[in-house]
């Protein structure tokens, strides 16, 4: 026989104490001491959530949507009126609306255009502009390059979403692409890494009829850049089988060299 059969069910189905009168003084207080701890821990809890994201720039609407988010769904899915994917394409949006930098278009990132007053002309080419920082490394690159005989050209730096407007949507005519296809190849307006000022587009002097196609990666400086740019500071964005899908880009590198450009291309 088990031990709870030991007890008389009489005794069994009789709470220990059946009202709050019935019970001792000690137990009532007791109770009421850890309602009100409780009540005090959450205030506290709530107050500190709020007090988060006021620091962080965010407005009462932004905080109150991913909770209200959550109490609709829930009363959704009580009456049985929830789609099942809702959940999914909620959190999706709550992520927008709070972390924007993370929006994408044709997998490509969106970017802001870099300050006027930051962007400086290179010496080799006065017509192509860069941040002062991404300039200064990438002027010391190219006379590193040079000592060791590889010439190494800027044939594109920083451009305007204007810019890249003209170069998506009239190419993409002119090409009879798809919009999809034509993203492989050039970022939409907005979501350039030519609008941040960090990127370029990098020809070979002794090989000019390499430039912005992929045999330039048969060219010596490619090999030159693939060995030595990471030490300027330089990387490739669109190396083979990239997660992002654009086609590979020997010629098109990014600074990352100090904190704003690593917080540029690498923040989630």
């Amino acid at each position: 026989m088990s031990p709870i059969d030991d007890i008389p069910q009489a005794a069994r189905d009789v709470p220990l104490y059946s009202t709050e009168s019935g019970q001792p003084a000690w137990l009532r207080r007791t109770r009421m001491l850890r309602r009100t701890l409780g009540l005090a821990l959450l205030a506290l809890a709530a107050g500190g959530l709020v007090a988060w994201y006021q620091t962080n720039g965010f407005s009462a609407t932004e905080f109150a949507q991913p909770f209200e988010t959550m109490i609709n769904r829930s009363a959704a899915e009580a009456d049985g009126t929830a789609p099942v994917d809702s959940g999914l394409d909620e959190n999706r949006a709550v992520a927008n609306q709070l972390a924007p930098s993370s929006h994408t278009l044709l997998n490509h990132r969106a970017y802001d255009e870099a300050p006027a007053e930051d962007l400086v002309t290179l010496s080799s080419n006065a017509s192509i502009r860069m941040r002062s920082t991404a300039a200064a490394q990438y002027e010391a690159m190219t006379q590193a390059a040079a000592r060791q005989g590889v010439r190494l050209v800027p044939l594109s730096g920083f451009r305007s979403q204007a810019e890249q407007e003209q170069i998506f949507f009239s190419l993409k005519a002119e090409r009879g692409q798809d919009a999809q296809t034509r993203a492989e190849v050039s970022a939409p307006p907005g979501y350039s890494e030519h609008h941040t000022g960090y990127a370029v587009d990098i020809g070979d002097g002794n090989q000019a009829g390499t430039n912005l196609n992929t045999d330039f990666q048969t060219t010596r400086a490619y090999e030159w850049l693939d060995t030595n740019a990471v030490h300027f500071g330089f990387e490739l964005s669109f190396p083979p089988d990239n997660f992002q899908g654009v086609a590979f880009e020997p010629w098109h590198w990014r600074f990352v060299g100090d904190r704003t450009s690593l917080e540029t291309f690498y923040r989630e």
